[in-house]
């Protein structure tokens, strides 16, 4: 069996496949890799870990190489708010990051997984129930990353034959890592919020509806892509996914339901607001269901309840462990 490489290892998505990918195949053939390696020492430590860059095409390849890389999932690049803030350095690393790792592909004969996100819609696309073929016209550097990212992985494909696969991502939440620089944060820190303070100062308006899933989700959707049929992908790179479509509003409902005295106000980011209103309030995802057989498991309910069960219990465990330590 050919080994597996993650780029970006150590981030909110990285982690959570790495770490189930280390669990399905051993940790000493999923190889990771990230510019950072002082966050989650259990993850760098178990198993073989380079910091680099992924733009360096010279040292990726040397990886890919001695350890026999048959898929790379490729998952280093700068989140919308991030981008937003420094649009020149995620131009560079979204494309010219991909670029490199598809180049190293082509030249080693291995398979490329590449997120895209809800992102490459825009303002123009039909807000509901979006197609999973539409127009794409998204007015965020992030999202512009995001559609060119699309169109690259599609060309490696045709043009060289690279196994490219992708999904078009909702927001993501997960119970695992703080949120990093997206505008779906919001439904993550919320929770973090709830339990530790019992309030929360949103920077979305009550009523944005966005698609979200479970990392769970997340990371299951992921790995069923790469192991599914190819003979049976007609999209390949960019197949809307999704689980769930809710408001702050309602989640905030959710979370009442196990904590009723909880409490949400705002103050909303005109910059977070108006990328949130440029993106679907619901995609479909038929094309997924059919061509590889995706499905949910995690509803706004049961994503509400596990988030509060193992937060509270990580909480729970840390103020141990001050007050041991003290």
């Amino acid at each position: 069996m050919k080994g597996i490489l993650i780029t970006g290892a150590l981030g909110q998505l990285g982690s959570e496949i790495a770490t189930e990918l280390r669990r399905q195949h051993g940790s000493d053939r999923v190889v990771l890799t990230d510019v950072r390696d002082h966050i989650n020492r259990d993850l760098v430590e178990e198993g073989p870990f380079y910091k680099f860059d992924v733009r360096d095409g010279k040292t990726l390849a040397e990886i890919v190489e001695k350890h026999r890389i048959g898929t790379i999932y490729h998952l280093a690049a700068l989140l919308s708010a991030t981008a937003e803030d420094r649009p020149q350095e995620a131009w560079d690393l979204n494309l010219n990051g991909l670029l490199t790792v598809l180049e190293v592909a082509r030249e080693r004969g291995a398979a490329v997984f590449t997120p895209s996100s809800i992102g490459a819609f825009g303002p123009t696309t039909p807000r509901d129930w979006t197609p999973q073929d539409t127009l794409q016209r998204p007015t965020s550097m992030y999202g512009v990353t995001k559609v060119a990212g699309e169109l690259l992985c599609d060309y490696y494909h045709f043009k060289y034959g690279v196994d490219t696969r992708g999904l078009r991502y909702p927001g993501l939440i997960s119970s695992k890592t703080p949120p990093g620089g997206g505008t779906t944060d919001y439904a993550v820190d919320i929770y973090y919020q709830a339990l530790q303070t019992g309030r929360y100062r949103c920077f979305l308006k009550g009523d944005t509806y966005l698609d979200m899933m479970y990392m769970p989700d997340a990371v299951r959707a992921a790995i069923s892509l790469m192991e599914a049929d190819p003979s049976r992908l007609r999209h390949r790179n960019a197949f809307n996914v999704t689980a769930m479509s809710f408001c702050p509003e309602e989640q905030a409902a959710y979370i009442r339901a196990c904590l009723p005295q909880f409490e949400i106000d705002y103050d909303v980011d005109p910059v977070r607001q108006a990328i949130a209103n440029s993106w679907p309030n619901n995609m479909e995802d038929y094309a997924a269901r059919v061509e590889w057989g995706w499905k949910p498991e995690y509803d706004l309910e049961a994503t509400t309840r596990d988030m509060l069960r193992v937060l509270s219990q990580r909480l729970e465990d840390a103020r141990y462990v001050w007050s041991d330590e003290g």
